[in-house]
């Protein structure tokens, strides 16, 4: 079964109903500062962290005085507005004492659909990571609409575990794993220790039922439990009401883990190849060498681009004689690559006119056969 210790990147999943005291509409301080130390822990094992949070509606609508119930649109863009500020620095005042640099990143399903946001996302958040931060991930709920909505952030964090290549991901819930059935209806129901494959049995023993404050049921779990373990990353649904709630899933509380397929490197070279190449270039002997050894696909080690794509496309990767070795996800379009092919990566600014990114195709959007 998995384990969180073993996990070296985790993303966290927060609700609102954990986050946020139902009745007076006030941050739970004390409990966001045990998951502080839950952090801090995590961390000082060397471990990447990133939090995706839901909180900043249930935030502001209390200091708004907006109503309860559900709200408009337009109400509902306004408290973000307000709890994004609040939710961000009460973030920082909890992790501060431990040493820990905060980060707040807000985004739309907009952002993962599109290939070059999302590689901008990836890009951002892989640099925070390895600066040491955690990125502190909501919803960009002051511009986004339904149709660019993900619309709960259980499946936000799918997709950030996804675009981050986290191998744990931790739903922390108000109920304590999957069930066979809701058990506040249900005496008989079983709680799941583990699911190895989400059959169409397990989904349709899925509810709807979410709590006054979140959006989320066990659909949108389940749904993010497909997107998770495709791409290689274990998810646990725990409780998360309890003091240290990431400890005390590390110390046996009840949970259902969903085990991942494969690895997330393993997962990403595969969607990288099953991906339609938009175009190819063709490399130098001592390039095909660097890649051999694990290294990036550098500018200078280009000879020939072919064919017109874009930034985040995929493109063949060729030898001097045209055999195919591999496909990646281009960080440059046709027209640049072909501009910058041969060229050290020092002088790409000088050509293109703005500092570019080193490598044509990183290590990590590499697929080779």
């Amino acid at each position: 079964m998995a384990t969180l210790s073993d996990g070296k990147r985790i993303v966290v999943k927060i609700g609102s109903a954990l986050l946020v005291d139902r009745v007076t509409g006030k941050l739970r301080a004390d409990w966001l500062h045990s998951l502080a130390q839950d952090v801090a822990w995590l961390k000082g094992q060397g471990k990447d962290v990133v939090l995706v949070s839901s909180g900043s509606i249930a935030l502001g609508r209390g200091v708004l005085g907006l109503p309860p119930t559900t709200l408009a649109l337009e109400q509902s863009q306004a408290a973000a507005a307000v709890g994004q500020i609040r939710l961000a620095r009460a973030y920082e005042e909890a992790l501060e004492p431990h040493g820990i640099t905060t980060a707040q990143v807000l985004v739309t399903l907009e952002d993962s659909a599109d290939r070059r946001r999302y590689l901008n996302s990836r890009a951002t958040m892989e640099q925070l990571l390895s600066l040491g931060a955690v990125p502190i991930v909501n919803e960009n709920d002051t511009v986004a609409t339904d149709e660019i909505r993900f619309g709960d952030n259980d499946r936000l964090a799918a997709q950030i575990a996804v675009t981050v290549g986290a191998d744990r991901l931790i739903l922390l819930s108000d109920v304590d794993g999957f069930y066979s059935a809701n058990p506040n209806d249900d005496p008989t129901a079983i709680r799941y220790e583990t699911v190895t494959t989400i059959t169409p049995e397990i989904e349709a023993q899925a509810g709807d039922a979410g709590s006054g404050l979140s959006k989320g049921g066990m659909k949108t779990k389940l749904m993010a439990a497909k997107t998770a373990t495709a791409a290689g990353c274990a998810m646990a649904i725990s409780e998360g009401s309890t003091f240290r709630p990431l400890s005390a899933l590390e110390n046996g509380a009840n949970a259902t883990w969903f085990i991942a397929l494969s690895d997330p490197q393993t997962a990403r070279k595969q969607w990288i190849t099953s991906m339609k190449p938009r175009g190819s270039v063709t490399l130098d002997a001592g390039a095909v060498a660097a890649m051999a050894r694990g290294k990036s696909l550098l500018p200078a080690g280009v000879t020939t681009v072919h064919g017109t794509f874009e930034r985040g496309d995929s493109i063949a990767i060729l030898t001097p004689q045209g055999h195919p070795i591999g496909y990646g996800l281009t960080r440059y379009g046709s027209k640049e690559a072909d501009l910058i092919k041969g060229h050290q990566s020092s002088e790409i600014e000088a050509i293109l006119g703005f500092p570019g990114r080193a490598a044509l195709i990183h290590r990590d959007d590499l697929a080779l056969s």
